[in-house]
């Protein structure tokens, strides 16, 4: 056994480097597989230079150092600090959609929302949202949507104007 070692201490390398990366699998940290580069240029050296053991450790602690220092800051900023994944109805926080059943304080109005249909209350709970009106997602209060209005629908009523258009708004 030990002179098969001796003999292909490339291999005992590369299947330190195939270890090291079956582990990087399970932490996604980046810091095992850098370990893993140093091992495969270790087994690099000792194809060429089988005997010499100090310079294959020299470059396996080299070559991991290198890729710890240089490449690993670059792959968890690509990986793990991009945007947040938003699950859920947190999705559909900021977005517009369009009245199409009347909203009341009390409940019982809906919005079209990306397609979908959602039942909707007016933020501010005294207003009333006519059909038509683009609204935006403020919150999600369980299956409802919290919305607030960002246009006038083109038949728009002033909830205290009533029925007549030519009417001031109160002030």
């Amino acid at each position: 056994m030990m002179d098969w070692l001796r003999d292909n201490v490339w291999a005992a390398w590369l299947t330190l480097a195939a270890a090291l990366g079956l582990a990087e699998l399970a932490s996604l940290d980046f810091t095992l597989l850098m370990l893993a580069a140093g091992a495969v240029a270790a087994g690099g050296v000792a194809a060429v230079f089988p005997g010499l053991l100090w310079l294959q450790i020299v470059v396996a602690l080299l070559t991991a150092g290198a890729m710890l220092g240089a490449i690993r800051p670059l792959l968890n900023r690509k990986f793990h600090h991009g945007p947040e994944l938003k699950t859920g109805s947190a999705h559909v926080i900021g977005r517009s959609g369009v009245v199409v059943k009347e909203i009341h304080p009390d409940g019982g109005g809906s919005i079209k929302l990306s397609g979908e249909l959602w039942t909707a209350r007016p933020y501010d709970e005294v207003s009333t949202i006519a059909p038509g009106t683009r609204v935006e997602v403020m919150s999600i209060d369980g299956a409802t949507a919290v919305v607030y209005p960002i246009g006038e629908p083109l038949n728009h009523r002033h909830p205290e104007l009533g029925n007549n258009p030519d009417a001031e708004p109160p002030k």
